[in-house]
């Protein structure tokens, strides 16, 4: 497993510990980690901070330039609104963990030519998989659904 992915595993695992949703998010350029976050939504009582937000939050302000040769790194598939983030700031390159338990608007990045690549992390699977059954009702929360 990547290095980088490992660390996002790691943000994941922290927001499981502190009772939130493990999804984890790094961004990384240049092979350095400048930010790194995870879903703090019930932590923060925050309708937004999703683990790639909290990502970027952390990372501070970029330019342009910066953004445009980053890597953003993600447990899961983005959502529309996190998808809308990497499509702002014009971030190239997407690794996800998995989307077997939730899939983001893929399609649609790929057609602004954002590049995607897709693991299929047996552990991230096992982390979603496992608080999706755990709290299915939060988890319907976090993505919109009733």
């Amino acid at each position: 497993m990547d290095e980088f992915m490992q660390v996002a595993i790691e943000e994941a695992r922290m927001g499981a510990a502190e009772g939130g949703i493990p999804i984890g998010a790094v961004l990384v350029i240049g092979k350095k980690i400048v930010g790194r976050g995870h879903n703090r939504r019930v932590q923060t009582g925050s309708p937004t901070l999703h683990a790639e937000v909290d990502c970027l939050e952390n990372a501070g302000r970029l330019t342009a330039q910066e953004y445009r040769q980053a890597v953003l790194y993600s447990t899961l598939s983005p959502c529309d609104m996190c998808s809308g983030a990497v499509l702002l700031y014009k971030i190239p390159r997407v690794i996800i963990g998995e989307h077997k338990t939730f899939r983001g608007p893929e399609e649609y990045l790929r057609s602004r030519g954002v590049e995607l690549v897709v693991l299929d992390s047996e552990e991230c699977i096992r982390l979603m998989e496992e608080f999706i059954a755990s709290n299915p009702a939060l988890w319907k929360e976090d993505i919109g659904e009733e």
